[in-house]
């Protein structure tokens, strides 16, 4: 006869977990019955999903890559103060990045299950999604804030890897600012994107530290230009990724002192929130002229075609300029700037609102939107390319009473690297 006179014993924690794994292995087993017929309606969003983009290469991926929908950016600061341990990471990093860009976990699941999970797991049948990791190097991996040459690196700083000045109208957070190693993610999933950064950010615990991080989207017909939350498209003049006299000219490093980052590139992140309470009040007129676009086209003003050349000579039957002197393409424009180009690869951001206080009328004081744009910027030298575009915006730019820039940084981009090396190995291994 059973005794009734004294509960059941307790089962342990393993027990319990390993019982709750045997349910969840035969739920699996009993849902397998289903993959194949659901092979059978694949859709598009599923062979987006299963795209895969090639991790090695002469050059990193995420640059002159197609654009994907999604991106996460983030930049860590170093608190290992030995060379070893920067290099450990980076080999890591480079392993793991491969994989994930094939849509396998961060590295293999097999570990033991006293261990901490080797991957976050949030993705798995998510595929790639066309991901793409692109590192980058800050200038203080160089040199530290004190001067000090922590990693032996300082002579190889290259010249054009310049501290960014300090820009009219700039409001510079520094917890959005800066930065010793960049991780640039993206995909044409927001998880995928945010996944990936979440698990390097996890293998360099310990070692490095977040500095800030940021998720973007971008939206836009497949082929054509995408808009920016002012609605007006972004990246028209963009010099052709398909021409690579262009990249050369104006992408890809090759600076004689630093012959580390010959293939690599200078990529500039700006954290830029667009007043869009203020902005959705102007007239469509105004806009354009802000811009030196037409809304809905894309065309320069006077012509009918987005890329139509931008004729900074027209004018109205009163001998005006149509495209305003202070007009954000005038000002931007390759003709203005002593021929010099950027690659921008931009997203749009919505950090949901905030408490703001305005610097231009009607200087309101009010929760708005905390959203706008991450701009970001590759170049073959920022020294040629994005500072003295910028200079000149900054001081002239009529956009400047809609847009407030809180974030900036500036990073190294190394080439790509060769299956079975490491992200940087031409830096330190030099």
């Amino acid at each position: 006869m059973t005794d009734h006179s004294s509960p059941p014993p307790r089962p342990s924690r393993r027990g319990f977990l390993k019982a709750g794994g045997a349910a969840v292995a035969a739920g699996a087993s009993f849902a397998t019955s289903g993959v194949a017929q659901a092979a059978l309606t694949r859709t598009q969003a599923d062979d987006m999903q299963r795209q895969i983009e090639p991790f090695y290469g002469a050059h990193q991926a995420g640059i002159v890559t197609a654009q994907q929908g999604h991106t996460y950016v983030a930049a860590f600061d170093l608190k290992t103060d030995k060379r070893d341990d920067v290099i450990a990471l980076l080999r890591e990093w480079t392993q793991a990045a491969a994989r994930m860009t094939q849509g396998q976990p961060a590295a293999s699941l097999d570990n033991a299950d006293d261990k901490p999970a080797a991957d976050s797991a949030d993705v798995l049948g998510l595929g790639a999604s066309s991901l793409t990791i692109t590192f980058g190097f800050g200038p203080g991996l160089f040199t530290s804030a004190e001067g000090k040459d922590r990693y032996g690196l300082a002579s190889k700083r290259p010249a054009a890897l310049v501290d960014l000045p300090r820009f009219n109208g700039d409001q510079l957070i520094a917890e959005k600012t800066g930065g010793d190693l960049f991780v640039q993610a993206c995909a044409n999933d927001a998880q995928v994107a945010f996944h990936a950064v979440r698990q390097l950010a996890r293998m360099g615990y310990g070692a490095i530290q977040m500095r800030w991080g940021q998720a973007g989207f971008l939206s836009g017909p497949k082929g054509q230009t995408p808009r920016n939350l002012m609605g007006f498209k972004d990246g028209t003049n963009n010099p052709s990724t398909a021409k690579a006299p262009l990249m050369n000219q104006f992408v890809w490093a090759s600076a004689t002192d630093a012959p580390w980052m010959q293939g690599g590139t200078y990529t500039v992140v700006r954290r830029i929130r667009i007043t869009l309470e203020h902005w959705d009040q102007m007239e469509r007129g105004f806009q354009e002229q802000v811009f030196g676009r037409h809304k809905y086209s894309g065309a320069p003003i006077g012509k009918p075609h987005e890329f139509d050349a931008v004729d900074l000579n027209a004018q109205d039957k009163d001998g005006n300029s149509l495209i305003p002197e202070n007009s954000h393409v005038r000002l931007s424009n390759q003709a203005s700037n002593n021929g010099a180009q950027i690659l921008r690869r931009s997203y749009s951001y919505n950090d949901g609102t905030n408490f703001y206080i305005e610097r231009w009328p009607p200087w309101r004081q009010e929760t708005e939107y905390d959203a706008g744009l991450i701009f970001i910027a590759h170049q073959s030298d920022p020294r040629t390319g994005f500072i003295p575009i910028n200079e000149k915006l900054a001081k002239f730019d009529m956009m400047n009473q809609f847009t407030t820039h809180v974030g900036s940084a500036v990073f190294a981009v190394p080439p790509g690297a060769r299956e079975g090396s490491y992200i940087g190995a031409c830096l330190f291994e030099a």
